[in-house]
């Protein structure tokens, strides 16, 4: 799920009708006549249409279903649309800062890694790959059975890396660093709180998060989305405000080292690196 943290039905700009839109992870319409034309706006993260209350099951069988297929292909190598492409270099941007974070220290090999929505496993691999013990997890079974056969062939040793199906509230034990990608949209403000809170109880020294930075311009497309007829017209695709994020992390006793910023025409990204005070 988490890429990551935990995205959807992705294609190109297409003429659809407004009772046919597809299960997607953000996608804005707009369009008149009852014919619209689409465009996708992704906030990161694997994220599908909610309609239902209940956001973890929607995600959980979304990633077990169609969106496994459509993220495994965004992630992997293979042909991909103008869209998908965009959000595929925009996901590696993103991977490839927080990579480059935990490197800089110089005891990448000495240290443990928690990554909590691991997805297909595209920031797990690479770190146990650099010498980490990483523990990697999602909620999603097929994208961590597709992890685990990624780590086989790319790992002459796969021993210091494990992957395991859990919510982020089930994840236990401690770790030097917590890396936790793409995976906030999916709550509120409210229960994202809840959720960096368990995260940092986790995190020794460090803990690395990325979210859907909430802006005037991002907030107006996702409003128009909201404004189009029909049970799935708009999704629970949440924006923070980097100023609430901090504050949650502050209260728990963590400051803020670096930032990061990653823009493409379709992902949008913001990742902060906080440490204990």
């Amino acid at each position: 799920m988490g890429r990551g943290g935990s995205v959807g039905r992705i294609t190109d700009s297409q003429q659809l009708t407004a009772n046919t839109f597809p299960r997607s992870h953000s996608d804005i319409y707009y369009g008149n006549a009852g014919i619209v034309r689409k465009t996708v706006l992704i906030f990161i993260s694997k994220l599908g249409f909610m309609t239902t209350t209940n956001d973890k099951k929607v995600v959980k069988e979304y990633f077990n279903a169609t969106g496994f297929d459509r993220w495994r292909r965004i992630y992997g190598e293979g042909e991909v649309n103008k869209v998908q492409e965009d959000i595929r270099i925009g996901h590696q941007q993103t991977i490839d800062t927080v990579i480059e974070w935990v490197k800089q220290d110089g005891n990448l090999a000495d240290i443990s890694i928690c990554d909590a929505g691991c997805g297909v496993g595209s920031l797990s691999i690479p770190l146990a790959q650099a010498g980490a013990k990483v523990n990697a997890s999602d909620i999603s079974e097929k994208m961590v059975a597709e992890a685990g056969e990624k780590a086989k062939e790319v790992l002459e040793d796969a021993s210091n890396i494990t992957f395991s199906v859990q919510d982020l509230e089930t994840i236990g034990g401690k770790y030097h660093t917590v890396i936790c990608l793409d995976v906030l949209i999916h709550y509120p403000l409210s229960e994202a709180g809840q959720m960096i809170s368990h995260l940092a109880s986790l995190a020794e020294s460090r803990l690395i998060i990325s979210f859907a930075p909430k802006t005037f311009w991002l907030s107006i497309l996702k409003k128009i989305g909201e404004l189009f007829p029909g049970p799935s017209k708009t999704t629970r695709a949440y924006q923070h405000s980097e100023a609430d994020i901090i504050k949650i992390l502050e209260g728990m006793g963590f400051s803020i080292k670096r930032t990061g910023m990653t823009s493409t025409r379709f992902y949008y990204s913001r990742i902060l690196e906080a440490t204990r005070s």
